[in-house]
């Protein structure tokens, strides 16, 4: 899919997923540790997980398709001064990237891919995760009231990060995810998945 579709979300105003504040999810891992060495977000939109992850003193690179989101995401930065790369870059296709992280960050990207088009994600984040690195996806929960859009059962998640295509889920967790349209955040699931 090219950018144009996702480009407009941001061009009236605040897209539904842009609250103005890194996930509560992120600022967790933040807090507990769980960053390590060069970090990828990927579908960084404004730039918020980024910035956050960048201020812990982290190496950080965010890619979006939307490059009105990436606009605002540098803007971000340099009124804030601090240092992340934002560039535009296809989820589906990271290892145009010809680079390795330790780290990367899904956060409301997985739940929007189709079925089909699962497997050439997976694939395209193995091809820039070290092996040992960790992923963190947070994504719309099939269980709860007033789910968001494209709502993924833990099923899902485990089906897609296998052993088979070089993954393993360490743990998925009830969590929130916030929206412009939802007080408390919508249900989500935060997984926890080791590159192996």
């Amino acid at each position: 899919m090219t950018g144009r579709p996702w480009d407009a979300s941001y061009q009236d105003g605040p897209a539904p997923w842009d609250v103005g504040k890194p996930q509560q999810a992120i600022v967790r891992v933040g807090a507990d540790g769980g960053f390590a060495g060069a970090v990828l977000d990927a579908g960084c939109g404004s730039g918020e997980n980024a910035l956050y992850v960048a201020a812990l003193g982290f190496s950080v690179l965010g890619v979006d398709v939307a490059e009105t989101a990436l606009a605002i995401a540098r803007a971000k930065a340099a009124e804030r001064g601090i240092d992340v790369e934002f560039i535009a870059a296809d989820a589906l296709r990271l290892d145009r990237l010809r680079r390795g992280v330790d780290t990367v960050l899904d956060c409301g990207l997985f739940h929007t891919f189709d079925a089909d088009e699962r497997p050439g994600y997976v694939t395209s984040l193995a091809s820039v995760t070290e092996h040992g690195g960790t992923l963190y996806v947070l994504c719309f929960s099939n269980e709860g009231p007033d789910t968001g859009p494209h709502p993924v059962s833990p099923e899902e998640l485990t089906a897609a990060f296998n052993s088979g295509n070089g993954w393993k889920v360490v743990a998925i967790e009830p969590d929130r995810l916030d929206t412009r349209y939802h007080d408390n955040g919508a249900p989500a699931w935060f997984a926890t998945v080791k590159r192996i």
